[in-house]
């Protein structure tokens, strides 16, 4: 049986504490009788310490739909040519180059809950201070929380380039005048806190699901990679791969399934769990399974554009819907992991072939989803026995596992001039390793620039409708023009009528960054506006 974080949602009057910088916490506490929570009998104790960190914890689960998550995982892929979001949402504007600074949802979303987290880490730092805890078990506790902050920090600059810095509490005041620091300044703070996560976390976590040694290091090679680090990106791979701890799971089809969370190529991940008092997630309802008297249907989809980039097995080019299938094997021949992420033509999915099936709950097909003859396997439950009630799926989502770190070692070595063998036989690890998946080596030999493109492949499918390729093509634009031969893409649906086309005009540079939501500028005359928007 598998533990997890408990009592991160049942404690609203905490979370309204916790959110208040601390001022304000003082005048509002003073509306308490002393028998109820107060600064001075709460933290006092590593019981409560517990409940800060659980309810920091709480802040980084995906418990929406409309705002589309902090991480948003394979939503995301809606904003590149991977994925299509039915339904005017603001990652499908972002995908198709028709987002505009007044458009919410993830753009707002992110901002907020981003500094959502960096205040309940604050609030739970500060709150050390007073607690009377053995030097080590603190380290620990201020570790985890900046741990998260860091996140916090990445994903901000990830989205939006660089933002306010905030370590402390602030008063309303300074909230309202506060300027934003630079890109690098903001990547060294989540560098730092990273950092000492690495220095005073263990290996092993003491709870499943809490940050590790290992998973500090993995995000924090993540953060290296992304600004084009890539001699550091290298040496703490090999420092992770070092560790012993992790491996690719055997079967790709398995990362996702319920009865393998928590497997030795999981390094960070967000845990659920359904029932009272817990949290489930909607991710799988967003790719159309789950109960409930809400018809889902399809809230992302993959695109032909995605499927036409699996190989074969041999590895040579597929363009899988201008070649001849067999409708009773439609994946015969194909890269095993196209299997494992999309639904396609002829494929079964909960015992019913695809796409002419009701599943329980409603029809498989929302009327807004145009795309009906792709759908998403990844993260979805294929048990009807398993399907989870509204909100209440137990799927973890992955941040980061094993993979990503070869991966990126693979590609550090090809874009920092280093060994190209080597980073084929990384890739090639990534291939070949797994039970499930024995696609055709990629040959050694290949130049800088062939490399390149295979690496850069790899990504792509490894970890599509996972949420990593919006990062990655802009990050890749950035360094050499990617994105000017990938738009403008049409996506068609099942009869080839065109559903939207993906930047028409070609890819729009200030793309790059999500706006600053208006919401914050109208509060902030000190903030300045992204260039573009």
């Amino acid at each position: 049986m598998k533990m997890k974080l408990k009592n991160i949602i049942t404690y609203s009057l905490l979370s309204l504490l916790i959110l208040t910088s601390g001022g304000c916490v003082e005048k509002f506490l003073d509306f308490f009788p002393e028998d109820k929570i107060t600064s001075a009998n709460f933290p006092v104790n590593e019981d409560d310490m517990d409940l800060l960190l659980n309810g920091l914890y709480g802040q980084v689960c995906e418990n929406t739909l409309y705002n589309e998550g902090f991480f948003a995982f394979g939503v995301l892929d809606g904003a590149t040519p991977n994925g299509w979001n039915w339904g005017n949402l603001s990652i499908t504007k972002i995908g198709n180059g028709q987002l505009s600074a007044t458009d919410e949802q993830i753009v707002s979303f992110r901002w907020t809950r981003g500094y959502a987290i960096i205040f309940r880490a604050n609030y739970l730092i500060k709150a050390l201070e007073d607690v009377e805890l053995d030097a080590s078990v603190k380290s620990m506790y201020e570790a985890e929380a900046r741990f998260l902050r860091g996140v916090a920090y990445a994903t901000l600059v990830e989205s939006y380039g660089g933002v306010p810095i905030v370590l402390d509490a602030i008063s309303t005041e300074d909230a309202r005048t506060i300027s934003r620091n630079t890109a690098e300044e903001t990547w060294n703070q989540a560098i730092s806190d990273y950092d000492f996560a690495i220095a005073n976390l263990d290996v092993d976590a003491p709870q499943v699901g809490r940050a590790t040694k290992g998973a500090a290091m993995a995000m924090k090679m993540r953060a290296l990679l992304y600004q084009n680090k890539f001699s550091e990106v290298i040496t703490l791979a090999d420092q992770i791969m070092a560790l012993g701890k992790y491996s690719l799971f055997p079967s790709y089809e398995g990362i996702f399934q319920l009865e393998n969370e928590n497997n030795e190529e999981v390094i960070f991940d967000i845990q659920y769990m359904r029932g009272e008092n817990s949290q489930g997630t909607r991710l799988d309802q967003f790719t159309g399974t789950g109960t409930g008297s809400w018809t889902r249907g399809t809230r992302y989809t993959p695109t032909e554009d995605l499927v036409n980039a699996y190989e074969r097995i041999d590895g040579t080019p597929g363009k899988y819907f201008e070649s001849e299938i067999d409708l009773d094997n439609p994946y015969e021949g194909w890269d095993p992991r196209l299997a494992a992420t999309c639904v396609v033509p002829g494929s079964y999915y909960l015992g019913y072939r695809f796409p002419n099936y009701l599943y329980p709950g409603g029809a498989y097909n929302h009327p807004g989803n145009r795309i009906k003859h792709l759908s998403t396997r990844k993260y979805r439950e294929d048990n009807e026995a398993d399907l989870a009630p509204t909100d209440q799926s137990d799927l973890n989502n992955i941040v980061i596992r094993y993979a990503d770190v070869i991966l990126s070692k693979a590609e550090a070595l090809i874009e920092s001039g280093g060994n190209v063998d080597e980073a084929i036989a990384l890739i090639n690890r990534i291939r070949t390793e797994r039970d499930d998946v024995k696609m055709t080596p990629v040959a050694t030999g290949l130049s800088r620039e062939e490399a390149r493109a295979k690496l850069r492949h790899e990504r792509r499918i490894e970890f599509a409708l996972e949420g990593l390729y919006w990062m990655d093509i802009k990050r890749w634009h950035k360094m050499d023009g990617f994105l000017d031969g990938v738009y403008p893409i049409e996506i068609r649906d099942h009869t080839g009528g065109l559903v939207e086309t993906k930047f028409p005009d070609g890819y729009i540079e200030h793309f790059n960054l999500l706006p600053i939501p208006n919401s914050e500028l109208s509060l902030n005359e000190n903030l300045e506006q992204n260039p573009g928007w």
